[in-house]
């Protein structure tokens, strides 16, 4: 008796090594959006997870950009029917334009659905169906804004109640092994839509691919994984350090003396802990504090987003709301 196809081997070998984290008993959920990737994911969980005990589920998000949106996520939900998943969720969503953007505001809103199924199902796990591809594009994108290691550490395979198990597997491998398991996927025309920084970036890739040869994507991720790790301990002694500094306002000799990839994390984590929203808090805005200790001149206070501020005065430094104007 022949075995899987190939790509379908390495799919379901993925998946098996991510639920090997779960007891007999335990429910996991699958996002499934219809495409290729989630629809592999979801045949290979669908697949190994009763051979370990495990209950699996889907999850389908609608995210009403688009006028067939609705009778995708209700082909998607079907798919995983078929496939022996349950339970299956299906979750309209609203998302909102502005701020960060459309994409920032959709993955908001997906995630909020997500976390609301998983904890009305009681799931312990959550699996995503990010590739290696998906992978190496963060990590592109990390390149292009000059982020540090922590944006080039890429996705990582687990956090909190999410799982990404094909971070190893490509995105060839998930559409051969819907091929080869009779499964017809939807392709998002976001995917194509060149007004996305991330559709510009897969692109960029496959030139690269061209121009260097293969392999790039390959190596993007591995260096995703090799950054990881380091990006983990220098937040760990971030992490230290703030909870050794204490409560504001700090000694400049204590922070001075912090290893600079240490500080600029130190940094980060002060401005937020005073109330800045973590995700406007940039590169800009930590070198600027930097700059009260290392090129200090006697400038004035820099400003966060919060809004708040960052001051230097008698050897030490706060971060508080800006004084009222009179």
């Amino acid at each position: 008796m022949s075995g899987p196809h190939p790509a379908t081997a390495a799919v379901r070998l993925a998946v098996r090594t991510a639920l090997g984290e779960c007891a007999p008993g335990d429910l996991v959920l699958v996002a499934c959006s219809g495409g290729a990737d989630s629809l592999a994911l979801a045949a290979a969980v669908a697949f190994e997870a009763p051979r370990l005990g495990v209950r699996a589920g889907a999850v389908v998000v609608d995210h009403g950009l688009d006028p067939d949106s609705s009778a995708v996520a209700r082909r998607a939900g079907a798919r995983c029917d078929e496939l022996g998943l349950a339970p299956i969720g299906w979750a309209q969503v609203h998302v909102a334009t502005g701020g960060e953007g459309l994409e920032a505001a959709a993955r908001d809103a997906r995630y909020r659905a997500l976390d609301d199924a998983a904890t009305r199902h009681g799931a312990r796990f959550v699996l995503l169906g990010h590739t290696l591809d998906d992978q190496a594009e963060q990590v592109l994108l990390g390149l292009t804004r000059g982020a540090g290691a922590r944006s080039l550490a890429g996705m990582p395979r687990a956090r909190d109640r999410y799982r990404r198990p094909l971070l190893a597997v490509s995105r060839q491998q998930t559409r051969a092994s819907c091929v080869a398991e009779g499964l017809d996927w939807w392709d998002d025309p976001m995917n194509e839509d060149a007004a996305f920084t991330r559709v510009r970036a897969r692109r960029a890739l496959v030139d690269l691919e061209c121009d260097l040869g293969p392999g790039v994507s390959a190596a993007l991720a591995r260096t995703a994984d090799q950054l990881r790790d380091d990006a983990d301990l220098l937040d760990q002694l971030a992490d230290d350090a703030v909870t050794a500094l204490s409560e504001g306002p700090w000694s400049v000799d204590d922070l001075a003396a912090l290893p600079r990839a240490v500080r600029t994390r130190v940094w980060r984590r002060l401005a937020i802990g005073a109330g800045a929203p973590a995700g406007q808090v940039s590169t800009r805005h930590t070198e600027a504090c930097d700059a009260l200790l290392t090129r200090w001149h006697g400038q004035g206070p820099v400003s966060l987003p919060g809004p708040l501020v960052a001051t230097r005065a008698g050897g030490r430094v706060s971060i508080g709301p800006p004084p009222p104007v009179e």
